[in-house]
């Protein structure tokens, strides 16, 4: 069943909006559809987001960059 969304779209937006429109041929719902299904695969899978890189260093320890216990004596 189709859902009906209103947004507010502050000037640089509606820029975009129509450049999209002009340049695929789409409509807005189309423009607005799509742009949900990239930033999702963008996004990735569900849960919380991960730094790039986090433990994946030769120490082996998983949470070095993020844990402040290991980080106390840093730069001292």
């Amino acid at each position: 069943m189709p859902r009906v969304i209103h947004a507010r779209l502050d000037p640089t937006t509606v820029e975009m909006l129509h450049e999209l429109q002009r340049r695929l041929g789409w409509s807005d719902s189309k423009v607005v559809s799509e742009g949900i299904k990239i930033l999702s695969g963008v996004m990735g899978g569900k849960g919380r987001g991960r730094i790039v890189g986090l433990g994946r260093f030769r120490s082996g320890i998983p949470d070095l960059g993020s844990n402040k216990e290991h980080l106390k004596e840093f730069g001292r």
